[in-house]
């Protein structure tokens, strides 16, 4: 017996969204460390790390290579104490939104234009 169109539709939200919290990084775990870690904190986790999967001291590992990769993002983000507060409240997505309404603009005061 086929599902009726509204549950369907409800768990294939459903399902939408379990993969994107799955798929979601955690840039706290990342980086091993706790969700109010401090800046301090932060940099020194960012430096062990950084040291461990450098590229150069794991030549032709691509789980190294990622890794790294990860770890330069997380820091990048965790710490810029604006990146950091709307990753706190919304997550990566929240981030990337951020970025496209940021970069939206090309530098360009609207009010100038106007003016």
């Amino acid at each position: 017996m086929a599902l009726p169109r509204t549950k369907r539709f409800f768990l294939l939200c459903a399902f939408s969204y379990a993969i994107v919290a799955i798929a979601e990084k955690n840039y706290y775990e990342i980086l091993q460390v706790p969700k109010g870690a401090s800046d301090e904190q932060i940099k020194r986790a960012y430096r062990k790390l950084a040291l461990k999967y450098h590229p150069d001291k794991n030549p032709g590992n691509e789980e190294a290579n990622k890794r790294f990769a990860d770890i330069n993002n997380a820091y990048e983000v965790l710490s810029d104490s604006e990146k950091r507060s709307i990753y706190d409240r919304y997550g990566e997505e929240g981030l990337k939104q951020h970025a496209v309404r940021a970069g939206g603009g090309m530098g360009v005061n609207m009010q100038d234009i106007f003016s």
